[in-house]
Formats: structure tokens, C-alpha cells, sequence
């Protein structure tokens, strides 16, 4: 007799996920080590909480990683938001280490406040498994992100008006070198629960996910049921699915402004704004976008808002003055051209 079915989805999907990151892995290392070395071993690590859906995906890697000859690590991070925040990082650390997994890292943060609460633990989060991923030589490290937070960020991007990019939710792969990997965004959240009731995996219940003080707590104990009461059941699918409609369109229009961006510059690399008017909005307000960024502003911090107002230097030129933009870069134009850069 075979696994519960929820403990065979969730390892199916890490095992998919594994099959890939082996295969890209050992690509790259054939293609730089001697033909007469050992086999390489590449180390992938999931970052655990404790919650469910991270003792489920810490239980399927320890299960699957050993029979393609990957190893397996754990990573958990202390943000020191709670008491006891210190011993509760302990206790998963033990966990992991009664899955097998090694090698295994409690790393302490300090939270600041730059964007909110939810997005500073988020940035201090990711500071810390990109630092640990780097130091252990890592090659991925997966995440617990189910359908359910899927639905929930694409309906954060809604209520933001950021764009078609806001609205395309996490990414399947996402990091610097693809190092993030997420297998249950197709999954849902009671899937992952039941694989560790299954497995009698203890978990934690994270307080901060039922406190109406955040924002996505909210969302998920309030939004997301009301809105499930007035349009029926299967909103998360289809929000699930839209995300990656959206993700799929996204990366075209993407593709479609790097494409043209040359070709509407100057010899001296300059906009030219007659060739900016020219170009679909959606495609324009891209190539802006990465102007921007290019300039020097933050890409997190540069929100529709910011893109709207340079396109108006473009759409609706009456001779507005400079533009500022975040991260002290400023766009005006000038003689036909645009000129985006530090102030």
C-alpha cells in the first residue's frame, strides 16, 4: 500500500523539482570540471518555519533528494519578532536534524521597518538564505509557498494597481541563478497540512498568520472567505490561474521592451521620445521602467505611479519640470530626448 495522497503529491512535486535542479546542475558541472572527477552532489536546502507547509516540503526533500544522490540541508530563520522566538528556532532545527537533514542553520535577524513590517521580515529573510545559500555553495533553496499564498499575493497586487506584473503572484523559479524554487504553488494549503498529519510531523502555528494587525492575515481569514461566500468555491484556482496568465503575458511584453529598446535610443543612448510615442503603452512604460532602474532606482520602490508620470513626459508634454523618481533619479525631457538619471 502506497503513501496517503497527500503525502505522494507532495513529494511527487519535489521530486519534479529535484529531477530539474539535478539536471541543470550537472549540465553545468560537466561543462566545467574534468571528465575524470567524482560525480557531483549538488546541496539543496529548504527554508522551514516549522509551519505545515514547510514541515511538509522539509519531509518530502529528506524523502526524495537521497535516491537522486542530492543532498539535503535545512535553513530556519529567527526574526526575533516574538518571545520565544530564539527557542522555537531551536525546535525546528531538532526537527530537521529527525529528517536527516545536514547540513542544518538557525540564523538570527534583525527586522527593520522599511516598507512595513511584513515586507522588512520579508527582505531580512531573503538577505539571510541568499547569505547562507552562498557560503554552503547551494544550489537551490525550495520554499513552502502553497496555491492559497499564491491567491492571496495576486490579490495584494490587485489592491496595489501595480501592473499585470504585480498580478502574475510568485514565481515557479525565482532568485539570482534560479536559486528559489517553490514545487506547491499548484498545491493547496490543507494538502500540505494532511501530509503532516500523515507523517505525525508536528507543526507550528505561526500567530502571526491570524493576527488582523497584517495585512495578509486579513486577506486570508477575512477577504479571501468573503469573497469565496459571494462568488462560490474555486476562487483560489482561478486567482492560481491567473497568476499564471499573467506571468506567461508579463514575461512577452518583458521580452518585447528589451527587444526595442535599442532601437529607440539615440548615438549617445538617449530616449527618443517621437520613437518612445510610437511603441504600445504597455511596452513603452516597460522600457521606462528599466531605464529607471538602470539609472538607479530601486526597483521595489518604483511603483506605477512613478512610470505614469515620466510617460506623460512622453503622452502628454505641455513642458513639465524634472521628475523624481526613488533612489535620488530624476527624468526630464530635453530636445526630443528623455533623459533619466541620478539627481
Amino acid at each position: 500500500m502506497g503513501p496517503h495522497p497527500a503525502v505522494a503529491a507532495i513529494r511527487l512535486a519535489v521530486r519534479r523539482v529535484l529531477h530539474d535542479i539535478l539536471t541543470e546542475q550537472t549540465a553545468e558541472h560537466t561543462r566545467a570540471r574534468n571528465p575524470h572527477e567524482r560525480a557531483f552532489a549538488p546541496l539543496v536546502f529548504v527554508a522551514c518555519s516549522g509551519g505545515a507547509d514547510s514541515m511538509a516540503l522539509a519531509s518530502a526533500l529528506a524523502f526524495e533528494a537521497p535516491k537522486l544522490g542530492i543532498r539535503a540541508g535545512g535553513i530556519t530563520v529567527d526574526h526575533g519578532l516574538q518571545p520565544g522566538s530564539d527557542l522555537r528556532a531551536e525546535e525546528v532545527v531538532l526537527r530537521l536534524r529527525e529528517l536527516g537533514l545536514a547540513p542544518i542553520e538557525s540564523i538570527a535577524v534583525s527586522v527593520g521597518r522599511d516598507g512595513g513590517p511584513e515586507a522588512a521580515a520579508r527582505d531580512a529573510r531573503y538577505a539571510a538564505l541568499d547569505d547562507a545559500a552562498e557560503r554552503h555553495g547551494a544550489a537551490a533553496i525550495l520554499l513552502g509557498h502553497t496555491r492559497d499564498d499564491q491567491a492571496e499575493t495576486v490579490l495584494l497586487g490587485l489592491a496595489r494597481g501595480s501592473g499585470i506584473r504585480s498580478l502574475s503572484g510568485m514565481a515557479a523559479v525565482s532568485g539570482a541563478g534560479g536559486r528559489y524554487r517553490r514545487p506547491f504553488l499548484h498545491l493547496d494549503r490543507h494538502t500540505a497540512r494532511k501530509a503532516c498529519m500523515e507523517q505525525s510531523l508536528p507543526v507550528w502555528d505561526d500567530p502571526h498568520n491570524t493576527d488582523p494587525a497584517f495585512t495578509r492575515s486579513r486577506l486570508r481569514h477575512e477577504g479571501l472567505p468573503a469573497l469565496e461566500k459571494a462568488l462560490g468555491k474555486g476562487v483560489v484556482e482561478a486567482l492560481a490561474r491567473t497568476a499564471q496568465l499573467s506571468r506567461d503575458d508579463a514575461d512577452a511584453l518583458d521580452a518585447w521592451a528589451r527587444q526595442v529598446e535599442t532601437s529607440v535610443r539615440d548615438a549617445s543612448g538617449l530616449l527618443e521620445c517621437a520613437k518612445l510615442y510610437a511603441l504600445p503603452p504597455a511596452v513603452r512604460r516597460r522600457v521606462l521602467r528599466r531605464a529607471a532602474i538602470e539609472a538607479g532606482a530601486p526597483a521595489g520602490s518604483l511603483f506605477a505611479r512613478h512610470i505614469e508620470e515620466v510617460d506623460r513626459l512622453i503622452t502628454g508634454w505641455r513642458g513639465q519640470g524634472v521628475i523624481n523618481l526613488p533612489g535620488k533619479v530624476v527624468a526630464q525631457r530635453q530636445g526630443g530626448r528623455l533623459v533619466i538619471r541620478q539627481g
